[in-house]
């Protein structure tokens, strides 16, 4: 499958307006295709998968079914899943299997995984064996596998090779990578055994052999491995690009720091927008598919909230009794949700880095139960200041210490046991953490206030 990326003299980070997007609304009406056919190839192909972005759902669908207009696949695979997913329904199969061959195989998969079965099969009927059987055989591994983001075009060389057999062999070979940082030696069984940069190999006199130059110390990437974890790797080791092995240890592709880069950021947004309780959500899609995907999650919010209340009902004679507390109570359960929140942004961070093991598990334990406890007593004397100045009572000052420093330390303490248990149990911590600790520190907040309350009262 051939490696289409040419450095081009084009226009990098192109900012569009209003008027522009006007203009592109205007000739997709009058039909103009070549207009817009030549400014996208003045410009880069993320800048012109932006404007794409930029239009209404009518003038997507309008401009990819004008005549003479052919999406360019750089462009293409620089949009993002949801407007692919919309795009591909317009285009033919014979347009589609067109875009795939003119990609590196790791993005002609992440496109046609976005492909429902019917018309996956008769796109790939329309590719030639090869590459058919390259798909087919990424599209087996799980989505999140090292597989799906690998490369299978790479530069091979066996380890008997000399430098000047190996210069020959990357000039005349048309079917090679277009660009590449790294080449990999092979043993008789293609098993990797070390790396060359081609940067070294352009340096070194041509009879010298591969194998004297090569590094034998090279990060083998089994093609089942997640790919979050790879990134980690390239990240620990600060690779350029790795080799990617089958269960027998031979190779089969290579990962490249771009779609690390890709990878690392997705998962960070994926976390974000997890724990905001909102999904894989893009700010295309529309009203009700957005409203679908907050709706569990604001639901399950909405039972939370009247356990809460129930907990606050338990103590309705104490409330009668001291009215005020009604007005001070929210100041607890918030601080508490808070610093909860605060743990737990950090501890999902920490799991997915794997920065948080079972050696230093009981270590950040305790490091959180004493930042609970040093900011439970800050805290303390602020609000009980506070609400000494405003009330003048001693008693409920007191009463808003204690509880202000025992709901800190549980606050503490649950944001990072509850992401790192829903881990043990193979739950995704980003997905349900939030809203458990927002709970659990919120019923906590309530009952420890006014339970305290009740014992003074």
């Amino acid at each position: 499958m051939a490696l289409i990326k040419k450095i081009k003299d084009k226009k990098v980070n192109f900012e569009f307006n209003k008027e522009y997007i006007k203009v592109v609304t205007d000739k997709i009406s009058n039909n103009d295709a070549s207009f817009i056919t030549n400014s996208f190839k003045e410009m880069h192909p993320a800048d012109a998968a932006d404007i794409i972005e930029q239009l209404s759902l009518n003038d997507r669908e309008n401009l990819i079914k004008l005549n003479n207009f052919k999406i360019d696949p750089e462009v293409f695979v620089e949009l993002n899943e949801s407007v692919q997913s919309e795009i591909i329904k317009y285009l033919s199969s014979d347009a589609i299997a067109r875009i795939l061959k003119n990609l590196e195989s790791d993005d002609a998969i992440a496109i046609l995984e976005n492909v429902d079965e019917k018309n996956k099969n008769s796109i790939l009927s329309l590719l030639p064996p090869k590459d058919r059987f390259a798909l087919l055989e990424g599209l087996s591994y799980p989505e999140d596998s090292a597989a799906r983001i690998m490369q299978r075009e790479f530069t091979a060389i066996p380890s008997n090779w000399s430098v000047g057999q190996t210069i020959d062999y990357l000039r005349e070979n048309k079917d090679l990578p277009e660009e590449f940082l790294e080449i990999y030696i092979v043993d008789e069984n293609f098993k990797p055994i070390g790396a060359v940069p081609s940067s070294k190999v352009l340096r070194t006199p041509r009879e010298t052999k591969m194998s004297l130059i090569m590094d034998d110390s090279i990060f083998l990437v089994p093609v089942d491995m997640d790919r979050e974890e790879v990134g980690n790797s390239f990240e620990n080791y600060n690779l350029n690009s790795a080799c990617v092995v089958d269960k027998n240890n031979k190779l089969v592709g290579m990962i490249t720091s771009d779609d690390i880069l890709t990878v690392l950021k997705e998962e960070a947004e994926e976390d974000a927008l997890r724990l905001a309780g909102v999904g894989d959500e893009e700010i295309t899609d529309g009203v009700i598919t957005k409203t679908k995907r907050r709706f569990n999650w604001l639901l399950l919010n909405l039972f939370t909230a009247f356990l809460a209340t129930y907990c606050i009902s338990l103590f309705g004679a104490t409330i009668e009794q001291m009215v005020v507390l009604a007005f001070l109570m929210p100041i607890v359960a918030s601080m508490g949700g808070n610093a909860g929140m605060q743990t737990l942004a950090v501890t999902v961070r920490t799991l997915a880095t794997n920065d948080l093991t079972k050696n230093n598990f009981n270590q950040n334990i305790l490091k959180e139960f004493n930042i609970g406890i040093l900011n439970g007593i800050i805290f303390a004397v602020i609000s009980s200041f506070i609400v000494q100045l405003w009330f003048q009572d001693i008693q409920l000052s007191l009463i808003i210490s204690i509880s202000m420093i025992l709901t800190m330390i549980v606050a503490g303490l649950f944001g990072i046991l509850v992401p790192v248990t829903l881990k043990k149990m193979n739950i995704d911590p980003a997905i349900a953490s939030s809203v458990f600790v927002t709970t659990i520190t919120d019923v906590i907040g309530f009952v420890s206030f006014l339970g305290v309350a009740a014992y003074f009262l």
